[in-house]
This record gives C-alpha cells, sequence and structure tokens, in this order.
C-alpha cells in the first residue's frame, strides 16, 4: 500500500460525501500524532507541532504552505513561539475527506 504522503489528493466538490467517524478513525492509524476534533459539528484533523523559536516555527509554517498551494487545499494554521498548530478539513464539505488526510502526512514531512 502506497503511504498516504505519497497519495494524490483528488478534487473535492460540495457533492462529495464527507468521511464517517469510523472511516476517519482508521485513516487516524496511518497519521497517529494527530487527533480528530469537532468545532461547531465539523470533524477535522489537528496537530501541534513545538519547535525551539519563533524562526523555525515560521520556517515550518511556510513549508505547510508550499504544499498546500501545491495541493490546492489550505488549513488553518497557528504559528506561534515555538510552535505551530496546523487544523485540516475540507470546506466545501464541511467535515474531513481522504485529502485531509494525505496532506495530514505530508505536513508530518514537512516537519521531519
Amino acid at each position: 500500500m502506497t503511504s498516504l504522503s505519497q497519495q494524490k489528493c483528488e478534487a473535492c466538490s460540495a457533492e462529495a460525501t464527507p468521511l464517517t467517524r469510523e472511516q476517519s478513525e482508521t485513516l487516524l492509524k496511518e497519521v497517529p500524532e494527530w487527533r480528530i476534533v469537532e468545532h461547531g459539528g465539523i470533524m477535522k484533523l489537528m496537530r501541534s507541532f513545538t519547535f525551539r523559536d519563533f524562526a523555525e516555527a515560521l520556517a515550518f509554517t511556510q513549508g505547510v504552505g508550499d504544499i498546500a498551494e501545491q495541493a490546492g487545499h489550505h488549513p488553518e494554521i497557528t504559528t506561534e513561539w515555538g510552535k505551530t498548530t496546523v487544523t485540516w478539513w475540507s470546506h466545501a464539505i464541511n467535515g474531513l475527506h481522504r485529502n485531509d488526510f494525505i496532506l495530514a502526512a505530508r505536513t508530518d514531512e514537512v516537519a521531519n
């Protein structure tokens, strides 16, 4: 099986069906440091990354921005001194899609 980070994101339209909790939990096993959170009834993937200082957190934020632009899919990113929190979900469907897990895996690679 191809690792999530190597899989291709597919176009996600408003007609796509969000993943169920069970489907999301299965995919979460491939990105175990992420967690599923719910905000306003919308499931999202979230992970915080720690760094030695603001400059490292900012460089990581830019790296995540680069993969987001390449995929045409954009997360919520909060950058603080020594910490960046990334939250992925598919706005068009108000929930999680396989693409969110693919980009979470790519985000992990940016951190490494």
